[in-house]
């Protein structure tokens, strides 16, 4: 039996992998910082301390050691420095969560050699103020390059599913339902996507090979801002208001200014079997569009 350490494991794909994890037979430990409700209960072992927190966090591990480790909730270079201290001769493998955010915007489909975290020249002193992006990719090259035992890094595009808490796509379903406008600047640029089910798969499957360095995570296809639009006018049955420009609240989560897709060859090489977006991503518009028009 494994040992199983998930760092965020209470909401959206970070539950489905504890959940896979659980009905594998692994020992699981998440650890949390309280403030959802542990969904488990004694199927799993539960502590409590913030992510951020290195000596809470060290204080609430003990000195437990696991066969494998994944971190969901791992943003900033000195949390990933402090993971590599904490978890040096007590872990067999480690897993972050990382995202399609560690390459620009545009240009063709995105390689996991055009961000070399091992090759990234790190900075003396971390700066204060850091974007999304930039701190994904300094926790890769951080991990890459300074953790004594084995890392994997899962590059995840925007992640889909009826349990997003940032609500993405209900964003945009609702705006449609309730007639409101929907800024998209670029709607005809293609996107990445992933369901939260695939990414807990593929998180299980980090796992459980001897995979290491960066993969790129996404469902086979691409699909633009206006196509969706429209799957969710044919799904709701009315016209969408969408507009280059509108007040900041109605702009388009999904509103890239050119192409952002990835190229998932070297996980498929390896084994790893992606789902169809066209086979899952209207079915689960048609779910969001019932449960917003009942509600």
């Amino acid at each position: 039996m494994r040992k199983v350490l998930v760092l965020g494991g209470t909401r959206f794909f970070g539950r489905k992998l504890a959940e896979r994890l659980i009905a594998a037979g692994d020992d699981v430990t998440i650890v949390t910082r309280g403030g959802l409700p542990n969904p488990f209960g004694d199927r799993v072992r539960h502590r409590q301390a913030d992510r951020k927190d290195a000596a809470a966090l060290r204080e609430a591990l003990g000195d437990a050691a696991y066969d494998v480790a994944y971190d969901n909730i791992c943003y900033l270079p000195q949390e990933a420095e402090e993971a590599a201290e904490l978890f040096a001769g007590r872990i067999g493998k480690y897993v972050v969560t990382s995202s399609l955010s560690v390459y620009p915007f545009g240009g063709p489909a995105k390689t996991e050699a055009m961000y070399d975290a091992r090759g990234r020249e790190l900075p003396e002193a971390y700066p204060a103020d850091i974007d999304y992006g930039e701190g994904k990719r300094l926790v890769e090259s951080v991990l890459l390059q300074k953790a004594p035992f084995p890392t994997a890094a899962a590059r995840f595009p925007i992640v889909l599913g009826t349990e997003d808490y940032t609500r993405r796509l209900h964003f945009h379903v609702e705006h449609v339902l309730k007639g409101q406008p929907i800024g998209i600047p670029a709607p005809d640029v293609p996107m990445s996507f992933i369901l939260a089910d695939e990414a807990a798969e593929f998180l299980d499957w980090l796992g459980r090979t001897g995979a290491e360095g960066p993969y790129n995570a996404c469902s086979n296809g691409e699909i633009s801002p206006g196509a969706i639009v429209r799957l969710i006018e044919a799904a709701t049955g009315k016209r969408a208001i969408v507009a280059p420009e509108a007040e900041e609240a109605d702009m388009s989560p999904f509103g890239i200014p050119a192409p952002w897709v990835m190229d998932t060859a070297k996980a498929r090489a390896e084994g790893f079997a992606f789902r169809e977006l066209d086979g899952w991503l209207p079915q689960l518009i048609e779910r969001l569009a019932k449960e917003a028009s009942a509600s």
